[in-house]
């Protein structure tokens, strides 16, 4: 193996790694990236070889206590030379002693296992063009989430997340002028009910998160996002197995399973109320 430089990436490096997990069908967001990184600026990891980037890997640290890992991605030529590992190594030392948690898809799970990671639960991805029925009037008022709403939205997503995650979340749900990407809240008597948040990827958009106190929330919510979106544009929601109702919302829409994951956590698996959790928010961060 030639000397490898692993090292933190700054946005415009790691749109490298990006590209690459579109190549393998990831359909990663247009405009996910700048908040990503405003997670854990050091914690987009790349490895370079004679200065031409070839692996990568995310390790975002939420606090001192929970971390996740995505973007563990070789390029194919720099494959079995021992780039992987030392790429996986690096990103674990960033997470140090903390609970990790990750999203394994099947034909890596055993190779997690071996690294301390246990299976908490799947994730199914439903995908399709949605069928646009009537919708029905929904029990509290649905509308874009405003600058005045984050603090309450902040606590609401702390309790379905196992960690703060304001930086991230600030930019993921008010983004500037420009991004494609859109979160809708369910309020009622000035409380937050539910939010979700729409953006478009490569192909099609995705919703994520997806969190809701009930099930009639939840679904006021999903056809209002969908309402977002141009006739016949195709749509993804990754829904915890565990959540029946979410399941059914998905399937009910005439979205299909294409493919899961498995939630993998190494050391305790923290509590999440998979009853409210109708969509997690991204494969790449939890």
């Amino acid at each position: 193996m030639n000397s490898l430089d692993i090292r933190p990436a700054g946005p415009d490096e790691f749109a490298t790694a990006v590209e690459w997990a579109a190549g393998e069908g990831w359909n990663p967001g247009l405009d996910d990236l700048a908040a990503f990184h405003a997670a854990d600026p050091d914690g987009f990891l790349m490895g370079f070889a004679d200065g031409e980037p070839v692996s990568s890997i995310s390790v975002v640290r939420y606090g001192e206590d929970y971390g996740f890992l995505g973007f563990y991605i070789v390029r194919p030529d720099h494959r079995g030379r021992g780039t992987g590992i030392a790429t996986w190594n690096a990103g674990m030392a960033h997470l140090g002693d903390r609970i990790i948690g990750l999203d394994g898809v099947v034909a890596q799970q055993d190779n997690y296992k071996k690294s301390g990671f246990e299976l908490a639960g799947r994730n199914i991805r439903h995908t399709g063009v949605p069928a646009r029925g009537e919708t029905p009037d929904p029990p509290c008022e649905i509308r874009p989430v405003a600058a005045d709403d984050f603090p309450v939205l902040a606590a609401y997503d702390r309790a379905h997340f196992p960690a703060d995650r304001s930086g991230f979340l600030r930019q993921w749900t008010l983004p500037p002028p420009g991004v494609r990407r859109t979160t809708l809240a369910a309020v009622a008597g000035g409380a937050i009910l539910g939010y979700g948040t729409i953006r478009e990827c490569r192909t099609g958009f995705k919703i994520g998160p997806l969190f809701a106190d009930a099930a009639n929330v939840a679904g006021a919510l999903f056809a209002a996002l969908l309402a977002t979106l141009p006739e016949g544009a195709e749509v993804s929601l990754d829904t915890p197995e565990d959540n029946a109702a979410a399941v059914e919302m998905a399937l009910k829409a005439g979205l299909r399973p294409v493919f899961e994951t498995a939630r993998m956590y190494r050391g305790p698996a923290p509590f999440l109320p998979l009853d409210r959790i109708y969509g997690i928010t991204t494969f790449e961060l939890g």
